[in-house]
């Protein structure tokens, strides 16, 4: 479980520097678009992804 926080920690502090000058590049598509609050914050879905690929199975239904 260690592991798994020392993850999220170093996942979340990339997402603290990263996810401000990425939106800041973003192109909009001229389209009004909502901005609706996910349930799992970015850094929590990484976590999960990046634990999954760690685990050795082979797809994420199984996970």
């Amino acid at each position: 479980m260690n592991n798994l926080n020392s993850i999220f920690v170093d996942v979340d502090d990339c997402c603290q520097t990263f996810l401000p000058s990425w939106e800041t590049h973003l192109i909009s598509s001229g389209f009004k678009q909502r901005n609706k609050p996910f349930c799992l914050s970015i850094s929590e879905g990484m976590t999960i992804v990046i634990a999954f690929h760690q685990s050795g199975y082979r797809d994420f239904k199984t996970y």
